[in-house]
């Protein structure tokens, strides 16, 4: 478990993110505690589901997650947003449980595996879960807190949308309710805040980098998706033709599912001359290349880093890898009907649209359900 307090800048001061980027978040954007050294508690409390308080619930949030730094780091977007003192609490269940539908869960609070994260009262006030196998947590403290704990649950729950006071959803989730809020993209942490300190930090290491600088953030292979070394040579290629035409600076980010095949075809093919490859070493330069940027191209595989990328203002390419799905192809439609992002084809060009907010949109809904009492705690913090 560990505390954050409430704000943008005390939040952005945590230790420096720690090596990799992607959908799954490995990109960090403001690093998280390891999951090591978590206090082991194999004991829990079997009827804490059917527990009501009479003390009204504590003004602080919890970002309840599984502790994948993706959905983590959706939650605390939100949480940060909010303005509330936040605690973060990452929890599992065992087998035969992550088996079953999370439906079929019985009393949630008593499946916790040892080394998991304590969910018991006093309640929060606010909780926020991301990822289907955090989502009973988040309806089983509301109800346990006789709903005195507002409960989002960001993403498609599956499960029932009015165990949630707010579901939070991007578009191609598919999901309607009067409870629901849609976002165009996932939430994220990005804040002009944090992209102009990050960006101070790195620009002596790009700092002899031409202009326009372009940041080329990858993932890799998925679920869905893959990225393959005759892949990458075709985008390595592209990026030489850019960096020949347009005198344009590069700096490269590769995340753990490039994979260190596809890294050596960028090491190989690339130029030294203009261009920043990261190697992994030294703080992650993910941030700061977002803040200094005149334009930004990123593969297609992942929602989150697409999302962050047009937090920005700046024009976004994204870059096609084998594989897809119906929700990513959605998603990516959408975008580029919006006049948000266009795909790579090597030219340099330059347009302008509205940033993604859907972080601020939901956390603005948020405060006003809330009620006035936690949005002066939040201003206070």
């Amino acid at each position: 478990m560990r505390h954050l307090p409430g704000g943008e800048g005390e939040a952005a001061k945590m230790s420096a993110p720690p090596p990799g980027q992607g959908e799954e978040y490995g990109r960090t954007l403001t690093a998280l505690p390891s999951l090591d050294g978590f206090r082991g508690q194999a004991d829990r409390i079997m009827t804490a589901t059917f527990h009501t308080t009479e003390e009204p619930p504590a003004p602080v949030c919890w970002v309840v997650t599984e502790g994948a730094v993706g959905m983590e780091n959706q939650a605390l977007g939100l949480a940060e947003a909010v303005g509330l003192p936040t605690v973060v609490k990452r929890v599992t269940v065992g087998a035969p449980w992550t088996r079953l539908p999370t439906r079929l869960w019985p009393r949630p609070l008593g499946l916790i595996a040892e080394g998991g994260d304590p969910l018991e009262p006093p309640w929060p006030r606010l909780v926020i879960t991301c990822g289907r196998r955090s989502a009973p947590f988040g309806a089983t403290i509301r109800r346990a807190s006789g709903g005195g704990c507002f409960a989002i649950h960001v993403q498609d729950p599956k499960a029932r949308l009015d165990d949630f006071d707010l579901v939070a959803a991007p578009r191609h989730d598919g999901l309607s309710g009067p409870n629901v809020i849609v976002s165009r993209g996932a939430l994220n942490r990005v804040t002009p805040w944090r992209l102009a300190e990050e960006a101070r930090r790195l620009a002596p290491r790009v700092a002899g980098l031409p202009r326009p600088l372009v940041a080329v953030l990858l993932g890799g292979t998925s679920g869905s998706f893959r990225l393959t070394p005759a892949r990458t040579g075709r985008l390595a290629d592209r990026l030489i033709e850019l960096r020949r035409s347009a005198d344009a600076g590069l700096a490269v980010t590769p995340s753990r599912r490039t994979g260190e095949e596809n890294v050596a075809v960028l090491r190989r093919k690339l130029p030294h001359d203009g261009v920043f490859l990261w190697d992994g070493t030294g703080p992650n330069p993910y941030l700061g290349l977002l803040g200094l940027a005149d334009a930004i191209v990123a593969t297609c595989d992942s929602v989150s880093m697409v999302s962050e990328a047009a937090t920005t203002g700046k024009p976004v390419y994204t870059i096609d890898l084998d594989g897809g799905s119906r929700r990513l192809r959605e998603f990516h439609d959408s975008l580029r009907a919006a006049g948000i992002t266009r795909p790579f084809d090597g030219r340099l060009e330059h347009w302008s649209y509205a940033p993604l907010d859907d972080t601020v949109t939901v956390a603005a809904a948020v405060r006003r359900r809330l009620g006035s009492a936690v949005q002066e705690l939040a201003v206070c913090h």
